[in-house]
């Protein structure tokens, strides 16, 4: 069974009404049978509201998927941005060669300034 098999047969367990979406009702299920205590349904309708990625007040599947495979749209643009201020050390704003030159340095990869800037 591959991944995508598995998402779909965890997404129907936990879309009890079977409906192809899983409701902020839903979503407390699913986290109090995962282990993850109980939370109030506005708690629910919160991280229904930061999950949802079409604003129907309800997880789609590939909203789920999403959900799984790593967070959404904001945790993964922090993680950009914590990744750009590694190489961006000069805060200018941008990433110069000198800056990256440090940086590779740093990660074992040793090159010169006229490398880094082709």
């Amino acid at each position: 069974m591959d991944k995508h098999e598995q998402y779909e047969r965890v997404f129907s367990h936990f879309d009890g009404d079977k409906d192809g979406k899983i409701s902020p009702a839903e979503l407390r299920q699913c986290v109090a049978t995962v282990g993850g205590g109980d939370i109030s349904l506005e708690e629910a309708e919160a991280a229904m509201e930061v999950l949802d990625g079409d604003g129907n007040g309800q997880l789609g599947f590939e909203d789920f998927v999403a959900f799984i495979e790593g967070g959404g749209a904001e945790e993964k643009n922090a993680d950009l941005k914590e990744a750009f201020k590694m190489y961006e050390m000069d805060g200018g704003g941008c990433i110069t060669p000198k800056s990256l030159k440090k940086m590779l340095s740093r990660l074992g990869e040793s090159r010169s300034l006229t490398s880094v800037r082709r």
